[in-house]
């Protein structure tokens, strides 16, 4: 095991707020990197390889609770997906695509988001990973882990921005079932418009998203966006300009988030961790170091409240494996050694082969005095909240079994529980060898058509499915 304080030479801390442990999963499956979107795309889910390559070297597998995903269902995606939209995911390839012309421009794939060979397997795959880590959430984990997840652009009838499922709002929906409020934080450098539009009309959701605002994708995420009817100041949006560094971000990241989670008190937070936010990201424009990006991580944590980590966006890909295995080991409680181990892919991180990479000394362009603006003008909109909404239960869904041994499965570890339609809490706990080894082997993007979500319709039909007894206040 290759755990210990180490430096990155970087001043934030570098020990967790309380130094104490967590009951942490972490999903994954081997056959993701195996999906390529095509030639020239940015978006390249080897990454997700590369960063499970580091978590074994580095010994972390060890240290938390390994499982492969179950893929999520066509009934499962349709809790916030239009069921044409997803049977055309699931009908649609490369072969077939030119005698769907019209359902391509309908649905928005083919340029962004491009038909690849396997693409229903993937969203599939990738939806049921923060899924499975919602329901572990809801039966007593601290931490779940999903970093193929994160994809926020996704909305209800179209992809957008590389996303075709959006799995943040699917696990959202999920924690609802057992958490009267869920907190949906983002610190990718785009703005979270897909899950922010899908709660833009409930008080049960509270959405943060910092992001690059201006003329950059998806062009959404105003400061003045703040929500509607009972989501009324419960969507947050924190606009940032080229070259943020660490300590800029933070001015900002630790008093809001603060004071949110001081007035909200979410039951769950949902981290999405997208890593184009980094210092020299292929498409981004913030100078955040690694340790920067994750003392987001670190300061959420330390409320104890249950989070569910996911990935995001990231497209120089050395950087992004660094980032969510730091990130991982931050969920764990432990520092990481700056040098990094002997893996199958230690050429990409030449030439100084570490963990941590020094920021740019690209220019700032966020001013104190706009930063102050920023800051006062969101911790204005949360006074403006009620402390805890009244949403409640009068009667909490049935409770799942825990998994036991049961010699009469084929596989005792695979279980399906009653609570949820998603064969997830436990998904398969992946083999020793999968477990410790990787199998071998400017954005294009442009605004999408704003689609339409009634938040508290898709609430009303996604709870009603389990219980009539939810309140909406």
């Amino acid at each position: 095991m290759d755990i210990s304080a180490g430096g990155g030479g970087n001043s934030l801390p570098t020990t967790g707020a309380d130094g104490s442990k967590r009951r942490v999963c972490y999903f994954y499956d081997a056959e993701v990197g195996n999906y390529y979107y095509g030639q020239g795309h940015p978006m390249k889910p080897h990454r997700i390889r590369m960063t499970h390559a580091l978590l074994a070297h580095y010994g972390l597998l060890d240290e938390m609770q390994v499982l492969k995903p179950h893929p999520a269902r066509d009934r499962d995606l349709c809790r916030f997906h239009a069921d044409d939209y997803v049977s055309f995911l699931r009908s649609v390839t490369p072969e077939t695509q030119q005698d769907q012309i019209r359902a391509l421009k309908r649905f928005n794939v083919g340029e962004d988001c491009p038909v690849f060979d396997g693409l229903y397997s993937f969203c599939q795959t990738y939806a049921g990973g923060s899924v499975g880590g919602a329901v572990k959430l809801n039966h007593g984990h601290d931490i779940a882990i999903n970093w193929a997840g994160g994809l926020h652009h996704a909305k209800k009838c179209e992809a957008s921005g590389f996303c075709y499922v959006n799995d943040i709002v699917l696990a959202i929906l999920e924690l609802l079932k057992y958490h009267q409020r869920v907190l949906y934080v983002d610190i990718d450098i785009h703005h979270g418009d897909g899950v922010e539009e899908a709660f833009y009309t409930t008080d049960r959701v509270m959405t943060v998203s910092f992001h690059k605002f201006g003329d950059y994708f998806p062009g959404t995420g105003d400061i003045r966006d703040v929500g509607h009817s009972k989501g009324k100041y419960y969507s947050l949006n924190v606009p940032l300009d080229d070259g943020i560094d660490d300590e800029s971000y933070q001015s900002l990241f630790k008093p809001i988030m603060g004071k949110v989670m001081e007035i909200f008190r979410p039951g769950a937070v949902v981290l999405q961790c997208g890593a184009d936010s980094l210092s020299g990201d292929r498409l981004g424009c913030f100078n955040l170091s690694i340790k920067g990006h994750a003392e987001c991580v670190r300061f959420m944590r330390s409320f104890n409240v249950p989070v569910l980590l996911l990935g995001g966006g990231g497209y120089t890909i050395r950087n992004v494996a660094r980032c969510w295995c730091y990130e991982t080991g931050v969920a764990l409680g432990h520092e990481l050694t700056d040098k990094m181990p002997l893996n199958e892919y230690y050429e990409y991180f030449g030439p100084d082969y570490t963990l941590h990479v020094a920021p740019s000394n690209m220019e700032n362009k966020n001013t104190h005095r706009h930063l102050d603006e920023i800051r006062s003008r969101l911790l204005e909109n949360l006074t403006k909240l009620r402390h805890a909404p009244s949403v409640q239960f009068q009667e909490r869904p049935p409770e799942a079994e825990q998994p036991e041994q049961d010699e009469d499965q084929e596989n005792p570890d695979e279980r399906h529980h009653a609570d949820s339609d998603v064969e997830m809490d436990d998904a398969k706990p992946l083999e020793d060898s999968e477990r410790r080894t990787s199998t071998q082997g400017a954005r294009v993007k442009r605004e999408s058509a704003e689609t339409e979500v009634t938040t508290d319709q898709v609430l009303h039909f996604y709870f009603n499915s389990y219980t009539d007894s939810v309140i909406y206040a």
